[in-house]
């Protein structure tokens, strides 16, 4: 295999024989190239669904209240529903050995302002679990905890970007910011994994926004987290258990839609892993349906070549050559064309992904990429299945007589 005069006669072969080894070797660059970029729009697709559920804990439910849309039980339609610490804490007895963290929210919109300094900004009063919920991580400081929410402290937590804009490079923890007029001071400097939005945002204790901007124990939302340990199916029947759960106590008919919202991550991820199952299927399909269509055409390439080199072998054969350097001639030929060509076929695949992967954002496929591994694995089993296209017509032409390949037109 390392006689330096049977590579030579190979490469002299290649040369000589330009249109055969591009119809050849196109074949492999075409499927695996085609291949590369399938499995690659198909992880693009797939990054897209995972983003959409980051920046939050993946095993979180979100409620709502709203408007009931039908009257029942002594009701008029359009009742507002309003949640309030009571619920929190029914939720929270009810529910403990499946939840994991929970929070109350209170939304409001302030002006902060430090040392002339002065931009609006969303303020969230939370209880301390938040912090595990929305995947905040401190940078400095401590986060809520549970003495600032019993005694209703006037402490604050700001977003790495909050801090920019007012503090720019000053100390933070320790300082007093102004917020709609009323001083909080600064125990904490946190960063979202999710994205810059989340950064933009004030936590409070939920107490000392419910005595201030209230004085009320009202709430706008509840998040909360249940153990992972539960499983899906069970987390999706735990989220159907408390928007139950909720409507009985605030005499809603089960029917309504409106007048609890609930979002449950398990019921999305159980919708994304099938996509995400049934989109792998489709690409499988296809992408063996173009390594399949790729050994076809190899096949038949490698028999046409077999067929065209009769005389050729004929004359070998006349001159003492043996079958097996013959074969290995064919064989190796064949091999090197289709590695070399599948290559340039993973080569091409990335390339054009990461070319044209940025512009494919408005399409809803994120940073489309293929596993190299993968690719490799897809050119080894055109190699090994070129092999085995030029073996056995390869062993049929070694076994010829000289006379008959002589006589082949």
């Amino acid at each position: 295999m390392f006689d330096l005069d049977l590579w030579r006669e190979i490469f002299q072969s290649i040369s000589k024989n330009k249109l055969r080894t591009l119809l050849s070797g196109g074949t492999v660059i075409f499927a695996i190239m085609l291949f590369a970029i399938l499995f690659g729009l198909a992880n693009g697709l797939q990054n897209t669904f995972n983003e959409g559920m980051g920046g939050d804990a993946e095993n979180t439910i979100f409620i709502n209240s709203g408007r009931t849309a039908k009257a029942g039980k002594g009701n008029q339609a359009g009742r507002r529903i309003q949640f309030d610490n009571a619920l929190l804490s029914t939720l929270k007895d009810e529910f403990k050995d499946d939840i994991e963290f929970i929070t109350a929210r209170v939304n409001k919109n302030v002006v902060a302002s430090y040392k002339g300094e002065k931009n609006n900004y969303s303020l969230r009063a939370v209880n301390p679990d938040h912090q595990f919920i929305e995947k905040s991580e401190l940078v400095s400081g401590r986060f809520i905890n549970q003495r600032d929410l019993q005694e209703s402290t006037k402490v604050i937590v700001i977003g790495r970007l909050v801090k920019e804009d007012l503090f720019k490079t000053e100390k933070v923890i320790g300082e007093y910011i102004d917020l709609n007029k009323i001083q909080y001071k600064v125990v904490g400097v946190y960063q979202d994994i999710g994205d810059d939005n989340e950064e933009r945002i004030i936590y409070m204790p939920l107490t000392t926004a419910q005595r201030i901007y209230g004085n009320n124990d009202f709430i706008d939302q509840i998040n909360l987290t249940y153990n992972l340990s539960m499983g899906l199916d069970n987390a999706i029947a735990l989220g159907t258990n408390i928007e139950s759960r909720i409507k009985k106590i605030f005499n809603i008919e089960p029917s309504d839609q409106r007048a609890v919202r609930l979002r449950n991550r398990a019921t999305e991820a159980n919708s994304i892993n099938q996509f995400n199952s049934v989109l792998a299927i489709l690409v499988l399909i296809i992408g063996l349906g173009t390594l399949i269509a790729g050994i076809v055409g190899i096949s038949n390439i490698m028999i046409f070549i077999v067929k065209e080199r009769t005389k050729e072998i004929g004359i070998r054969k006349a001159l003492g050559a043996r079958p097996s350097s013959i074969q290995s001639i064919i064989l190796i030929e064949s091999v090197l064309i289709t590695s070399i060509s599948g290559y340039v076929g993973l080569l091409l695949g990335i390339g054009i992904l990461e070319a044209y992967g940025p512009s494919l954002d408005k399409y809803f496929i994120t940073d489309p990429s293929v596993s190299t591994n993968l690719v490799a694995m897809a050119t080894l089993a055109l190699i090994i299945s070129g092999f085995i296209a030029a073996y056995v017509p390869a062993k049929r032409a070694s076994q010829i007589k000289p006379i008959i390949a002589l006589r082949d037109e």
